[in-house]
C-alpha cells in the first residue's frame, strides 16, 4: 500500500479490478483505495500474472503492507508466495503464516518475481521497467478525491470488463450493493450515472451481508440501503473523510482556544458590482458571484492585517507568519466536507481568482480533488449561506489561525441614508486562535472585510 497522500498512514481497499490468474500490464489500474483524503486508483508497475490479493475489499490496510503479488516469470505461480521487499523500504514485508518468513534475491529471480505494489515502482535491483502505455502513475497529486475516470492525469489501461463510472457513482453503487457490470448506462460515451445506479437498485431485494472469511469485520450498509423495513437504527462505519474530519475538528477545538466574532452589514453595493462584472468583457466566460468578491475582500484585509495569516508552532514555541495566502474554500462533496485551497491566492488578479474558484469547486464536486490541493492552507472561507443559514461559529482548519463563515444574503429593512429601505444584508462570523490573534486584531480584520464589501471601491483604494 503506497502513501497516496502526504503522510497518510492507512487506506481502505474499495474495489479490486483484477483476480488471481488475471494477466496485468505495466500501468494497468488494479484497485481503487480510499484514504482519509482521497479515493485513488492504483496502477501495477510491471507486467505479469496476478498471484494473490492479500486483502479483500472493505479492508483498511496500513501504508507499506503488501496488498498484491504478481508472477512476472510467465510460468505458474508458486503455491505460497514469499515476502517481497517494497521499493525504498528498509525491511522485508511479512508473508502469510504458511509462507517462508523472507526470501532471497536469488529466489525471486528463480521464480521470475518482482517486488509487489508497495510504493510507485520496483526495487533498484529489479529489471529495468519499460515505458508506460497510456498511463501515468500517481505521485503527489493523487486524486483527493480522485483522478481521471480511468487514471490520474492520463488514460490508464483498465480491465476490459470494467464499467465506466465516476468515483462518486462507484461509491454509491457499493453502498447500495449494485454490481456496476449489471447496470445499463445512459450517460454520454456509455458512462453509468447516479440515476442508473438508483434504477438498478430499486427492484433489488434487501441485501444480505456476506463477508469473505479473511475480512476483519462485517461491512455495515450505508444509510441509503435499508436492511429491513422495520429497522429503527442503521450503523455506518466511521472512516475516510468523515473519520479524518472528526479527528481534525476535535484536535482543533481542544487545542486552539477559539473566539468567534460577528458583524452584520449592508452588502447591496457588492451585489450590484457582481451584476456589473457579469457583463464586463474582462470577465467574459468566467463565473462571477458574491463569493468571488468576498474572497478578494478577505485577501485585501489580510494584506492590511498580515498577523491574521499565521500559525502556532507548539513544538518550536513560535508564531509562524505566512507571507503568502493559500486560500481554503470549504466544499461539501459526496464523500464529505473537504477544504482544498487556492495556492498563492494573494498574487492572483480577479479574473485569475475567479478561474481558480471555479476549478476548485468543479474538481471537488467531481471527486477529483488531490491531497496536495488540501495541504498548506493558511486561511479558510466557509459559505454556510448557500444552505440558507444566517451564520455559524466555524472551527479552525488545523494549522490555521482564522476561518470566516459567510451567511445568507437576504433582503431586509435597513437604515440607509437616514431612511429605512430594503437592502441586501448578510452576517460574517470570524473564528480565530486566541493564542496568536487577540481581540483587537480579529476585530480589525473582520471590520475591514465588512467595510470592503459595504464599499467595494475599497478593493482599489486599499489594495
Amino acid at each position: 500500500m503506497p502513501d497516496v497522500g502526504e503522510g497518510l498512514t492507512e487506506a481502505e481497499i474499495l474495489k479490486w479490478y483484477v483476480q488471481p490468474g488475471d494477466t496485468v500490464t505495466d500501468g494497468q489500474v488494479v484497485c481503487e483505495v480510499e484514504t482519509a483524503k482521497a479515493a485513488v486508483e492504483l496502477p501495477i508497475p510491471f507486467d505479469g500474472t496476478v498471484h494473490e490479493l492479500r486483502f479483500p475489499e472493505g479492508t483498511t490496510v496500513d501504508v507499506g503492507e503488501v496488498i498484491i503479488s504478481v508472477n512476472v516469470g510467465g510460468g505458474a505461480a508458486p503455491a505460497a508466495p514469499a515476502a517481497s521487499v517494497p521499493a525504498g523500504a528498509a525491511a522485508e514485508a511479512p508473508a502469510p503464516a504458511a509462507a517462508p518468513a523472507a526470501t532471497a534475491e536469488a529466489e525471486q529471480a528463480a521464480e521470475g518475481r518482482q517486488p509487489v505494489l508497495v510504493g510507485y515502482g520496483v526495487a533498484a535491483s529489479s529489471t529495468k521497467r519499460r515505458a508506460r502505455k497510456g498511463a501515468v502513475v500517481p505521485g503527489q497529486a493523487s486524486a483527493a478525491i480522485q483522478g481521471e475516470l480511468n487514471g490520474h492525469g492520463g488514460t490508464a489501461t483498465a480491465t476490459a470488463a470494467r464499467p465506466l463510472a465516476k468515483p462518486p457513482v462507484r461509491k454509491l453503487a457499493k453502498d447500495l450493493g449494485v454490481d456496476l457490470a449489471t447496470v445499463v448506462p445512459t450517460g454520454p460515451d456509455g458512462i453509468i450515472t447516479r440515476e442508473d445506479v438508483h434504477k438498478a437498485a430499486t427492484p433489488a431485494p434487501a441485501p444480505v451481508a456476506q463477508v469473505p472469511a479473511p475480512a476483519p469485520a462485517v461491512q455495515v450498509p450505508a444509510p441509503a440501503q435499508a436492511t429491513a423495513s422495520d429497522a429503527r437504527e442503521t450503523r455506518v462505519p466511521i472512516k475516510g473523510v468523515r473519520k479524518a474530519t472528526a479527528a481534525a475538528m476535535v484536535g482543533s477545538a481542544f487545542t486552539a482556544p477559539h473566539v468567534t466574532e460577528f458583524v452584520t452589514f449592508d452588502i447591496t453595493r457588492t451585489m450590484k458590482l457582481v451584476e456589473e462584472l457579469k457583463s464586463d468583457k474582462d470577465m467574459a466566460g468566467l463565473r462571477v458571484n458574491p463569493l468571488l468578491l468576498i474572497a478578494k475582500a478577505v485577501l485585501v484585509a489580510i494584506k492590511r492585517n498580515p498577523e491574521i495569516n499565521a500559525a502556532w508552532d507548539e513544538a518550536a514555541q513560535e508564531i509562524v507568519l505566512k507571507h503568502y495566502v493559500n486560500l481554503g474554500i470549504a466544499a461539501a462533496t459526496p464523500r464529505g466536507l473537504i477544504v482544498p485551497n487556492i495556492k498563492d491566492a494573494h498574487a492572483q488578479t480577479l479574473p485569475e481568482l475567479s478561474r481558480s474558484l471555479s476549478e476548485l469547486v468543479a474538481t471537488a464536486r467531481e471527486g477529483k480533488t488531490t491531497p496536495a490541493a488540501m495541504q498548506g492552507g493558511t486561511f479558510t472561507i466557509t459559505n454556510v449561506g448557500v444552505f440558507g443559514v444566517d451564520t455559524g461559529t466555524p472551527i479552525l482548519n488545523p494549522g490555521e489561525s482564522a476561518i470566516l463563515a459567510v451567511g445568507a444574503i437576504k433582503l431586509q429593512p435597513w437604515v440607509h441614508k437616514g431612511k429605512v429601505k430594503p437592502r441586501q444584508v448578510t452576517t460574517l462570523a470570524l473564528s480565530f486562535d486566541h493564542r496568536l490573534v487577540d481581540g483587537e486584531l480579529g476585530s480589525k480584520f473582520l471590520a475591514d472585510v465588512a467595510a470592503i464589501l459595504e464599499q467595494p471601491k475599497r478593493l482599489i483604494t486599499w489594495a
